[in-house]
């Protein structure tokens, strides 16, 4: 008697791979477009759709699997017992990395629209593996900080620009390309950086000191060089940390272990100590803060596009599966309650990624206005929307039912990656005291937030309505500091809503503004007013082949 079949395999929607994560971004694309100068923006579409087609490519797909697989090892010794101090990676890791500085990750400030063509290419890649991304980002982020010591800059930042990867630790002057990693929080600090107790001590050599004390964490520890913060004679100041000397022999940079974190696990991040370590000052002593600021506001920014990305990809998987699968009679992107959740989502995504690349155009302008905003809006974004990327992802992960909790899908790694940009570079408490230490110390960055809120002034009334609104907010400030995270909040959905009714569809815009400014939403994703025509919605956010 014949078999009867029992797995043929249907209502299945096929994978979501060989496709251009950029272009099947329209939200992003559009950004791209708008802020890219002319005389490159061919060039930038060209680049950032190579990049979109990698990136979508079901051998980087496996690639990225097998990274957060097989996460890095520390090898404290050598097999004769010499102490190496080395981070191991699955080969996958290094093919991603060196993909993403082969794409120019690193090398925004001095390339034409660098900013935001930079920012446009980390949006998409951290669609593969979000782990990649926290070493891209550094080396990014130091040029500023770099850049309070002319010197230091020129001989760096040619290496931090290149797009080399060389993985082996050797002296920095033998390499076409260099990583840099970050150490500033302390165990007994956390994000009071200005209690930590590592030591500098000068030697006979300006400029030159050696380290004692122990960072809790530290970024990205397979780096060539580190930047730090420690307590020199006048105060807390900024270092340069190289992991070998000119002279080939290693700096003592003893990693104690490799946390074990919750997502970002293809990445290692570590507790360092220093015990005698050679570095070079950074900028003036007890000027540390100052100088590594730049830094700090840039991989803030690096975080708000984390999490754009992560958002992205999240609803892509969601509308992709919803697009193909059936249920109850038909197309569950079909059905007004499912479409009600994926316009939801994508409503949230593409608020996310309209301020972020705002944000990434105002870097490629040094005109004073621009830092001006930057000032105010940079900890605004970078605490609003990183918030909202782990209920979306789980949302997300929800659309596709059971498919979406097995880890086949890749939305688990999504959702376990979803709250670090939250918690990193300062979490959302430490984002909305800086925002308001803004408002209080630079007035000037106010202005400009709302010079570019106010662009849109008429065109919506619910807009109108909620920036009269944050106006009462900032003419009250008994007790602003118990409701920072609100005003926060405001603010940054205020950013939003400006760009979207400026920029956006109309369907896109209209329901953003009745959701999330006019006040029509529940507590969860899919509870959009009615009347709102969410079909396109929906369309502008469905990834194509």
């Amino acid at each position: 008697m014949a078999g009867t079949p029992t797995h043929t395999v249907t209502n299945q929607p096929p994978p979501l791979v060989g496709y251009d994560v950029f272009t099947a971004d329209h939200a992003l694309a559009e950004a791209v477009d708008r802020y890219t100068g002319a005389d490159v923006l061919d060039e930038v579409r060209a680049e950032l759709s190579a990049l979109g087609r990698a990136a979508g490519s079901e051998q980087l797909h496996e690639w990225a699997v097998q990274a957060d697989e097989h996460p890095p090892r520390l090898r404290s010794h050598d097999r004769y017992g010499h102490r190496i101090d080395e981070v191991e990676f699955h080969p996958a890791w290094h093919r991603l990395l060196g993909k993403g500085v082969s794409a120019g990750l690193t090398g925004a400030w001095t390339r034409p629209s660098g900013h935001v063509r930079r920012a446009a290419g980390f949006l998409v890649w951290t669609q593969v593996e979000a782990g990649t991304c926290c070493p891209l980002s550094m080396t990014h982020a130091a040029v500023p900080a770099l850049r309070a010591d002319p010197e230091l800059a020129a001989e760096w930042e040619p290496r931090l620009a290149s797009t080399v990867y060389d993985r082996e630790l050797r002296p920095p002057g033998q390499k076409p390309g260099a990583l840099f990693g970050m150490g500033m929080t302390e165990k007994q600090g956390g994000s009071d950086v200005r209690a930590g107790t590592t030591r500098a001590l000068p030697l006979a050599e300006a400029g030159t000191y050696l380290l004692t004390g122990h960072k809790w964490f530290c970024s990205a520890p397979m780096s060539d060089a580190f930047l730090v913060l420690a307590q020199a004679p006048g105060g807390l100041t900024c270092f340069l940390v190289p992991r070998v000397l000119p002279d080939g022999g290693r700096n003592v940079f003893l990693v104690q272990r490799l946390k074990d974190k919750l997502g970002n696990r293809a990445n290692a991040s570590a507790e360092v100590e220093f015990d005698g370590t050679w570095a070079r000052r950074v900028g003036e002593e007890g000027r540390g803060v100052r100088t590594i600021i730049g830094m700090v506001s840039a991989t803030r920014l690096d975080c708000a596009l984390g999490s754009a990305g992560l958002m992205r990809q999240a609803v892509a998987q969601a509308v992709h599966h919803c697009t193909y699968r059936e249920a109850f009679g038909g197309k569950l992107a079909d059905k007004p309650l499912m479409r009600n959740v994926l316009a939801d989502l994508a409503l949230e995504s593409e608020a996310a990624t309209a301020l972020a690349l705002r944000l990434a155009a105002a870097c490629d302008d040094d005109g004073e206005q621009e830092r001006a905003f930057l000032r105010l809006a940079v900890p605004a974004a970078k605490y609003w929307i990183t918030k909202r990327c782990a209920p979306l992802a789980v949302e997300a992960a929800e659309c596709l039912g059971g498919n979406g909790y097995v880890e086949e899908s890749g939305l688990p790694r999504l959702v376990r990656e979803s709250p670090l940009n939250s918690i990193w570079e300062g979490a959302g408490n430490v984002q909305a005291l800086d925002v308001l230490r803004a408002l209080q110390r630079e007035p000037g960055a106010l202005d400009a937030c709302l010079t570019e809120i106010g662009r849109a002034h008429g065109a919506d009334h619910r807009l109108d309505r909620a920036v009269k609104d944050l106006f009462t907010q900032l003419a009250d400030l008994d007790g602003i500091e118990g409701r920072a995270r609100r005003l926060v909040e405001r603010l940054a959905l205020a950013l939003q809503g400006s760009l979207l009714v400026r920029h956006a569809p109309s369907e896109v815009a209209d329901a953003f503004c009745a959701s999330r400014l006019g006040g029509d939403h529940g507590a969860s994703f899919g509870t959009l007013p009615t009347g709102l025509d969410l079909g396109p919605v929906v369309d502008r956010a469905r990834p194509e082949f």
